[in-house]
Formats: C-alpha cells, sequence, structure tokens
C-alpha cells in the first residue's frame, strides 16, 4: 500500500520526518540510559584502599586507580606525586577525589 492507493491517509504522511532537536534529544536520552551509577563502598573497602595508596606512596610504586567520573568507570595508571585530605594528585598533573575512588591496584 503506498500513498497513492485508494484508502490510504495523507494527513500524516509527513509525521514520519524526525526535526533535529528530536534526534538530538533521543541521543541525550540513550546516552543518560547507558550512565551507571556510583557504587557505595564500606569502610573496610576505604580502609583498604587508603592503605595502598599510603604503601604506593611511601615505597615509589605505581598504581592504577579505578575511579568514577560523569556516569562512567575509568581508570589512571601513574606514580603518585601527593595525597590530600580530599584528592590524589598523580605525577602526570591527573587529580582525583578519594570520593570517587573504587579500588586501587599496586604493581
Amino acid at each position: 500500500m503506498n500513498k497513492l492507493t485508494p484508502g490510504s491517509n495523507m494527513m500524516w504522511e509527513s509525521s514520519r520526518m524526525m526535526l533535529p532537536e528530536h534526534k538530538a534529544r533521543i541521543r541525550q536520552h540513550q546516552k543518560e540510559m547507558m550512565k551507571k551509577t556510583k557504587p557505595i563502598l564500606d569502610d573496610q573497602q576505604k580502609l583498604e584502599i587508603g592503605y595502598k595508596i599510603q604503601c604506593a606512596l611511601h615505597n615509589d610504586l605505581t598504581v592504577e586507580i579505578k575511579y568514577f567520573s560523569d556516569g562512567d568507570y575509568l581508570t589512571v595508571k601513574d606514580k603518585l606525586q601527593m595525597i590530600d585530605t580530599r584528592k590524589i594528585r598523580l605525577r602526570e598533573g591527573k587529580e582525583v577525589a578519594f570520593d570517587d575512588v573504587l579500588d586501587v591496584y599496586v604493581d
């Protein structure tokens, strides 16, 4: 059946097109659906992460830090430069907040 056959509804044929605003909103919604939630760490996990960070800083070891940022899990691998009360500064200049750290792997 096409638009020239008798009984077709020509009034709604133009409703198949999508405006650029609609496409952008659909993409934004799909991106929001892909976002992950930040896991909540218990006190024992936080203590273990703190111990690994202190050990890596004092022994000048390379660490791989898994952290949460903007709805996704990211990792960074570098040596530690400094530990502040709220953040970890790496030698490459990257800073990671303690609240966002999920796990630490020491090489």
